[in-house]
């Protein structure tokens, strides 16, 4: 990831192609493999809370809140994303970051240092894996890494919840 390569790998949800998250060669890497439109934005995972506002113009007091105590993956959806690639952000400069609770998906943030794009393992359209036997050939031929990690365990998990929060602590439930 470091040369801008991009890995097939497990997150803490679904498994997912990533790559540095301030690469915009990489990010659009991504795109291109998933056949989705750059406008289109994708989220990016951290290791930790205290990274939040390295990527986020301003984070909202009830971010803090919901992240500790969500029980399960919670994908938040800020206003103004900053030092990430430019096509990663939506439209209306905003950005999807989860902060990763699982062993694996952390260890890799915190080891890389940097964030890291995480988007479903299919083409744009298709049903996202369950699980890594779900991803097609053309995905896992299409990325520089297949990350050797729970590929045969069976293991299937689920797409994180998303909220988007807006100003004024207001915010919307995406996916619950």
């Amino acid at each position: 990831m470091k040369d801008g390569g991009v890995i097939l790998y497990p997150t803490d949800t679904i498994w997912g192609i990533g790559c540095d998250a301030t690469n915009e060669k990489a990010v659009q890497k991504v795109y291109k493999l998933k056949q989705r439109l750059d406008k289109k934005a994708m989220l990016i995972l951290i290791d930790t809370s205290a990274k939040l506002e390295i990527y986020v113009d301003k984070v909202p007091d009830i971010a803090w809140q919901l992240i500790e105590a969500a029980d399960k993956p919670l994908t938040v959806i800020y206003e103004k994303g900053k030092n990430l690639a430019g096509n990663l952000l939506a439209e209306d400069g905003s950005i999807g970051i989860r902060v990763t609770k699982e062993a694996f998906s952390q260890a890799l943030c915190e080891r890389f240092v940097k964030p890291v794009v995480s988007t479903s393992a299919n083409v744009s359209g298709e049903p996202s894996p369950a699980g890594y036997g779900e991803i097609s050939d053309f995905i896992k031929e299409g990325v520089d890494y297949i990350v050797n990690y729970r590929p045969k365990d069976g293991y299937k998990a689920a797409p994180s919840g998303i909220i988007r929060l807006g100003a004024g602590g207001i915010f919307q439930i995406i996916r619950g």
